[in-house]
Formats: C-alpha cells, structure tokens, sequence
C-alpha cells in the first residue's frame, strides 16, 4: 500500500512540473482542433458519396 502513496505523491510532484497553456493559447487549439474534425468530416461525407454513385453506376450497367 505504500507504493500507491508513493505513487501518487510522485505524480503531483510531477503534475506540478507541467506547462500548462493559457486560455487564450488552449481557446485557439480547441477551434483549430474542431475546425480540422469539421473539415475532414465534410472531406469524408464527399469521398464517400462520390464512391457510392460511382457504385449506383457500375451496378445499373
């Protein structure tokens, strides 16, 4: 049981040593973050419709 004493100790000990980012630095991350999630959600949704039509196509021959 010592040992998760000892563990945790080390781990606020370390928490304590972490840069943590401004709000305005982690506000900015967070929008470049969902605008790049956004993005590659519509570049997907296009992918994968123009592969279900060229699909439609092939099948209908």
């Amino acid at each position: 049981m010592a040992n998760v004493g000892g563990f945790f100790k080390n781990v606020m000990s370390e928490m304590r040593k972490v840069s943590w980012p401004k709000r305005k630095e982690l506000t900015r991350y967070t929008v470049i973050v969902l605008a790049t999630v956004v993005l590659m959600a519509v570049f997907f949704a296009i992918v994968d419709l123009g592969i279900s039509e060229l699909f439609r196509l092939y099948l209908d021959l």
